[in-house]
């Protein structure tokens, strides 16, 4: 099985009915989020090379097809007519790196109908995800004020997938290493890692264990001190580091309590022992508001590190996030749900000064001081170009977040931006709605069908072009 099968059942379903009914026609639809969880002020869009990879490849092959019927309980046979299925589209979209907001289209594909609908569930997954991650990251980037903050979070993230895709994000938005190998090897970021306690365990003394540290990794080395005593810890590593010359460059490394304080006693113990080099490293359940507390109390650590937190984006694991229809077949649709509304047609983002963005159709004009955000990376289902570099992603990081405004940079009670429709915009939308309504008031004002009510539902001639 392929990739094709990473998905909902409900996109085979609905694929499989498109092209049993001629509805072929191509589709635009827009991936978007339609509020920011609390807390957040921006959102840093990534997942696109994800996203990208599996459109190149998206094929359904003979071992998808058996792979649907299977879930169908139906002979391969009916399946058959997704056989071959492969995206041919196009894709707009926002590139990775750059900070978006709510209601803003992070991508568009515009495919034909099956394609695009079958595409759903995996671009949805990568966009949503690894957004989510890069943009509780940034903040911890933002909370450390220039201090360092490297990545812990394979070991509790959900899965080696999200693990790497984590220690890239950080790197993304300006970490300064992972202790993940696989990541730091493929990404090309440095590779960070101290010890753990059970090293420490496995000697009879503290001393012993980072002396045999020491010894196999001649330096600079980071000693973990918090095994059993910590100002006993730190002692002990200072005489190692102090006897054996390796003080520059060299850390020690506070894992719990009360970090602040165990940092403000470790710094006088090193400094007392004429160790001003050695840095101190803090870990253990970090993330931007541990950090920013740490940091705002002038608690005398150099480098953050964060894990499961940050990892998983614990107090906001998840996007309120969407990937809705808006044309089809030359025809703008639209969804009138309660409180779940969409806006009709492709559409473009123009970035303005002050995060004063405008939301609007995709081949209108830009404001005077508007730049267009989402940029045309796939045709005929070929991308346009190469692959973003990790040093393009973090340039447009760096830029968009010189432009953001103070109180959405804020960690705590931040002030999200909010982008605007066009004039544009907003009046197709107005026409759309109406003329849904129009419709749907219109189809229950006709009388009932004789023949549908006694003979249940007639079958209906094949929709070819969705109208």
């Amino acid at each position: 099985m392929s990739d094709a099968t990473t998905t909902d059942l409900y996109e085979v379903t609905m694929a499989m009915s498109y092209v049993r009914e001629g509805m072929t026609g191509s589709a635009t639809f827009s991936l978007f989020v339609r509020d920011l969880p609390p807390e957040r002020g921006f959102l840093v869009a990534a997942g696109l090379e994800s996203a990208l990879d599996y459109l190149s490849g998206l094929r359904v092959g003979p071992e998808d097809v058996d792979a649907f019927a299977s879930a169908l309980h139906r002979p391969p046979r009916d399946l058959e007519p997704l056989l071959g299925l492969e995206f041919t589209g196009s894709v707009r979209a926002v590139p990775e790196g750059r900070i978006v907001l709510a209601g803003e289209p992070l991508l568009e594909v515009t495919a034909p109908l099956p394609q695009a609908q079958l595409a759903e569930t995996y671009v949805l997954n990568q966009l949503s995800h690894q957004t989510t991650i890069a943009s509780k990251a940034a903040r911890c980037v933002l909370a450390a004020a220039g201090h360092p903050v490297v990545d812990f979070s394979l070991r509790r993230a959900h899965g080696p997938q999200s693990g790497f895709q984590a220690a890239r994000l950080g790197a993304m938005v300006g970490f300064a290493g992972t202790s993940n190998v696989a990541a730091a090897t493929t990404v090309g970021i440095p590779a960070v890692g101290t010890m753990a306690h059970s090293f420490v365990e496995a000697f009879t003394a503290e001393e012993d264990a980072f002396r045999a540290f020491a010894r196999c990794h001649p330096g600079p080395v980071t000693f973990l001190v918090d095994t059993y005593d910590t100002e006993e810890g730190v002692r002990v590593a200072a005489r190692v580091l102090r006897e054996l010359g390796l003080g520059p460059g060299s850390a020690v490394r506070l894992d719990s309590g009360d970090l602040g304080a165990l940092a403000a006693r470790a710094r006088a113990v090193l400094d007392g022992a004429g160790l001003p080099d050695v840095r101190v490293v803090a870990s253990g359940s970090l993330d931007e508001y541990a950090v920013d507390d740490l940091v705002r109390s002038g608690a005398p650590i150099d480098v953050y590190a964060v894990g499961t937190r940050v990892g998983v984006s614990a107090d906001a694991p998840f996007l309120d996030s969407a990937y809705k229809m808006v044309e089809y077949d030359g025809r703008p649709v639209m969804k009138l749900s309660s409180a779940k509304a969409t806006a009709p047609a492709p559409k473009q983002v123009f970035r303005r000064p002050g995060y004063t963005d405008v939301i609007g159709l995709a081949g209108e004009p830009p404001p005077d001081d508007g730049r267009p955000l989402l940029e045309t990376v796939m045709r005929d289902g070929h991308r346009t170009r190469g692959r973003s570099t990790l040093g393009e992603c973090r340039g447009r990081f760096a830029a968009d977040l010189a432009e953001l405004p103070p109180a959405a940079r804020r960690i705590r009670a931040p002030v999200a931006p909010r982008a605007t429709a066009s004039e544009r915009l907003a009046a197709l939308a107005v026409r759309v709605r109406h003329g849904i309504e129009e419709q749907v008031s219109a189809g229950s004002a006709r009388p009932p069908d004789p023949a549908r009510t006694a003979a249940g539902p007639r079958r209906s001639a094949p929709s070819r072009g969705g109208r």
